[in-house]
């Protein structure tokens, strides 16, 4: 096992699984498989990251908070909350200050279509 994976089969504390890097935005993958993903970013204040899918997108904030467009409507996503960004639509998350999320993609019927 390398030092970027998490041990299955044990709990897991999913904030300290990932640093914070000056300036930067860090993402880790924590599950990849044919039928989706789950990674964990760890953004530095002001950075903004652009997604597109053709699946849904969820995205948890596990520490800090963010700004959220979809279809051009902003939303503030608190730590522990979620927010949906529909297959199809551009999105942006914006670091407010430094925060940490948990986004998944579930590929259901899609399989064989790349992310």
């Amino acid at each position: 096992m390398n030092d970027s994976e998490l041990i299955k089969s044990l709990p897991q504390n999913i904030g300290s699984a990932i640093e914070y890097c000056h300036g930067s935005i860090v993402n880790k993958i924590i599950l990849k498989q044919n039928t989706g993903n789950v990674t964990l970013s760890s953004f530095d204040i002001g950075n903004v990251q652009v997604y597109y899918f053709p699946f849904d997108h969820l995205i948890q904030v596990i520490e800090g908070n963010a700004s959220v467009c979809i279809d051009k409507k902003w939303s503030t996503v608190e730590e522990g909350q979620i927010i949906i960004s529909p297959a199809h639509v551009k999105h942006l998350v914006k670091a407010n200050q430094r925060f940490k999320m948990l986004s998944t993609i579930i590929k259901s019927g899609y399989e064989d279509v790349r992310i």
